[in-house]
């Protein structure tokens, strides 16, 4: 990949990753178990609130890190595509003036299955941990 191609990735990455995280760290600060209340609300498991929290904070960490890119990316991607069928579809794609619409959601889903389908990139510590590794494997 070209340089240009390298950095717009890294840019995706720490947006994603800045975005999930700190709506991971929100979960946890505002109180884990009213997000437990409002998940089993709308008819899910209370412990679905833990592990979502938990994929947004580590999760969040590793893709800006670039550690654990397409998996972590495909955990958003099932993340985003839950909270968009379960929470925003009935609000619309802009929202109700109350709420937010399931804009947003979509924007993160497709930034998610982007890096995803691309994998590591050059600035990332995947490519730094695997480059090393190849180039050892190649040299025995």
């Amino acid at each position: 990949m070209n340089k240009q191609v390298d950095v717009g990735l890294l840019l995706l990455r720490l947006v994603l990753g800045l975005t999930f995280f700190i709506h991971g760290f929100e979960k946890f600060q505002g109180g884990i178990s009213n997000i437990a209340w409002w998940f089993q609300s709308m008819g899910l498991p209370g412990f679905a609130a833990y592990v979502v929290a938990i994929i947004e904070l580590a999760g969040g960490l590793a893709i800006i890190l670039g550690l654990g890119t397409r998996i972590v990316s495909v955990l958003f991607s099932l993340i985003m595509l839950g909270a968009i069928v379960k929470v925003k579809f009935a609000l619309g794609f802009i929202g109700n003036g109350q709420m937010a619409g399931y804009e947003l959601d979509v924007a993160l889903l497709f930034i998610s299955i982007y890096l995803a389908l691309t994998g590591k990139t050059m600035y990332s510590l995947d490519n730094m941990i695997f480059r090393r590794t190849s180039d050892n494997t190649r040299s025995v």
